[in-house]
């Protein structure tokens, strides 16, 4: 025989064994592992090491022979080890399974029955060896997505081989709903009859969850939840190509938004723009698509809506933004709105009618904001205009053709210059002329107007070097105001250059200080600080408020000419010279009269105690380098207006247009 024998006594004591047990256990034989037996129990499988020191699994039954024992060994290695790595091949499936939330099934064509692994069980929350045949299967799937399921599996069932498909299903509890994804195969049985359908589920709930979190946020924009510029504009290209397409395009934009994040925080900039978008999509009509595209701007798409009726919705939109104060925690916040409208023409695509949009929305910008305005050619034209402008001044910064005129500023009481303004002048020699009124507007909008600014103290400040006895006033664009750093830039320059604080002025309007009040008391602390002089422009032609006298340490006044003009012919124009004279004095300012044109005018002015006149009639502005050439040539040369003597002289002559 091949297996091994052993007749023992009853008491164990060996009394014979076969040639194939001492094959097997040689020297070893006393050793054999027999104690754990059953005499006539089922067979038992223990390791043996045998006389050459290798372990062995061996099989051992005991049966009673008489009085005898007789024990059956078998060397079960080669079993034990087959079944050892099927059983770590189960346990390496299960919990890949389980790790990856892929569980497996098997569908008995013939029975119905479906046998999931244990991981799939234990994902649908189900006890080890609970049954289910499809029909369990089937009340388990949400009922919208089983057609589609089942058309899949007839399909398969009728062509053979692998499919796969999404489906929702209900877990144990029959409330919670999770998505997977399966993947099968049909298999059949020799005459080609469909008999098993093995296959695979995978949890993706999650991976869905947030694949469709992408494709919400690829097409919206995550603050406000409308749908983004991409998204925007997508649909106003579909909207232009259709065969009737008509309507108008908005552009929404926040009126000094930067103020908002500024001086309140970007969380409350948020939830302003939060609250805005809920706003305006309750007064939008239907049918309109209202999207962001990004920083404080919106766009809404008005379909079937001409021009007219565009720019009514546009006005009742500024009216609802700026009617009613958002209330903000424990805050009521005011804000408005300016909105540039445009029909959509049908030759036209998608970024020329936002460029049209954008020029109607610069326009109700211009026009003081919280209004409409609908986009005209002439705004084409004008906008033709403004980037010619900026492309010359770009390139009279870079060749030395950007030059400064500077007019004087004289003290009424005895005609002497008291200072300088400078004035920037384009003198390219190309054509058309560019004046000095249409360089700012046009730079306003954007970077380019801070570098000039910087040019222009920098170009003062080297004047100032070269004639130690001149003292200049420059102009500042709102841009610059807004930059934290321009104060200490200006200071520290003056440092460098050795140059006394008080022979530089700086100057900025009225509505500038107005638009961003903390920027300009930021900016005038640095500068007055120094030493620097600083001056309110055109104070009345803005608002015309005293109370921003007190806000900001102004040393000086310049009165707008709108007043001044008049002041020797007008009882109005003299009271209100008046009572800006009389606030400037009693809070430590000198005042300036601008647009000073006639010699009537120096003589009413003086009386009512204006300290300082600008214009025509006081002072052409003149070529700076001219004024320095004189200094050198002449050092200490100041201009002095002699006038009484010239009153005679242009007393019959038109007065100059300032």
């Amino acid at each position: 025989m091949s297996a091994g024998l052993l007749l023992t006594t009853s008491a164990g004591d060996p009394v014979w064994f076969n040639r194939a047990l001492r094959e097997l256990a040689g020297s070893a034989l006393p050793t054999l592992p027999l104690a754990g037996v059953t005499v006539g129990g089922p067979p038992v499988q223990a390791p043996f090491v045998d006389a050459d020191g290798i372990e062995r699994q061996l099989r051992i039954a005991c049966t009673p022979v008489g009085d005898r024992l007789l024990y059956e060994i078998t060397d079960a290695s080669d079993l034990h080890e087959a079944r050892t790595a099927a059983n770590n091949h189960a346990w390496r499936l299960a919990h890949v399974e389980r790790i990856a939330k892929i569980g497996t099934w098997e569908w008995d064509l013939e029975t119905t029955q479906i046998q999931w692994s244990v991981a799939l069980m234990q994902t649908f929350g189900f006890p080890a060896g609970t049954e289910l045949d499809f029909d369990g299967f089937r009340a388990m799937v949400l009922p919208e997505d089983l057609p589609a399921v089942e058309a899949t599996l007839r399909q398969a069932l009728d062509a053979g081989g692998q499919f796969n498909y999404t489906l929702r299903m209900y877990l144990a509890d029959g409330v919670t709903l999770r998505t997977f994804e399966c993947y099968g195969e049909v298999f059949t049985d020799a005459d080609g009859t469909p008999a098993r359908v093995l296959g695979t589920a995978h949890d993706i709930t999650e991976i869905r969850r947030v694949q469709d979190e992408l494709a919400y946020l690829a097409d919206h924009d995550a603050l406000t939840g409308l749908v983004n510029r991409r998204s925007f504009t997508a649909r106003l290209d579909a909207v232009l190509a259709a065969p009737a397409g008509g309507g108008a395009l908005l552009l929404v934009d926040v009126d000094n938004f930067k103020d908002i994040n500024d001086l309140r925080g970007h969380a409350v900039g948020d939830e302003v723009m939060r609250s805005l978008a809920r706003r305006l999509r309750q007064h939008l009509p239907e049918g309109a698509v209202l999207g962001r595209l990004g920083g404080d701007e919106f766009a809404a798409l008005l379909p079937d809506c001409d021009a007219g009726t565009a720019l009514d919705i546009a006005e009742k939109l500024c009216h609802t933004a700026g009617d009613t104060p958002m209330v903000l925690g424990e805050e009521a916040l005011r804000i408005s709105v300016s909105i540039g409208a445009a029909p959509l023409d049908g030759e036209a695509d998608c970024e020329v009618l936002l460029a049209h949009a954008d020029l109607a929305l610069y326009e109700a910008k211009n026009a003081g904001r919280n209004r409409a305005r609908l986009f005209a050619p002439e705004q084409y034209r004008h906008a033709v205009q403004r980037v010619n402008i900026l492309s010359r001044v770009r390139s009279a910064l870079d060749t030395g053709h950007l030059k400064l005129d500077a007019q004087p500023i004289v003290t009424l009481a005895d005609g002497q210059t008291a200072s300088y303004e400078l004035l920037v002048r384009l003198r390219d020699g190309l054509y058309p002329h560019v004046g000095p009124a249409d360089i700012l507007p046009a730079l306003e909008r954007g970077d380019l107007v801070r570098e000039l600014d910087r040019w222009v103290v920098s170009e003062a400040i080297s004047a100032l070097a070269q004639a130690r006895e001149l003292r200049l006033d420059v102009n500042l664009s709102t841009r610059s105001i807004d930059d934290p750093t321009f104060g200490d830039w200006v200071v520290s320059s003056l440092s460098r250059a050795g140059i006394d604080p008080q022979r530089l002025g700086v100057e900025i309007t009225e509505t500038a200080a107005i638009s961003n009040l903390d920027a300009a008391r930021r900016l005038a602390a640095a500068l007055t600080g120094a030493g620097c002089r600083f001056s309110l422009d055109d104070f009345g032609a803005g608002f015309g408020s005293f109370a921003y006298l007190k806000h900001l340490p102004f040393t000086t006044v310049k009165i707008a000419g709108e007043f001044v003009r008049q002041a020797d012919i007008r009882s109005v124009d003299r009271v209100l010279v008046d009572a800006v004279v009389r606030a400037a004095s009693g809070l430590g300012m000198t005042t300036v009269a601008e647009y000073v044109d006639r010699a009537p005018l120096v003589d009413a002015l003086r009386d009512l105690g204006v300290t300082k006149g600008q214009g025509y009639y006081l002072g052409r502005p003149g070529k700076l380098d001219d004024l320095l050439a004189r200094h050198r040539t002449e050092p200490g040369a100041t201009m002095k207006i002699r006038i009484p003597e010239m009153l005679a002289a242009i007393r019959d002559q038109k007065p100059d247009t300032p």
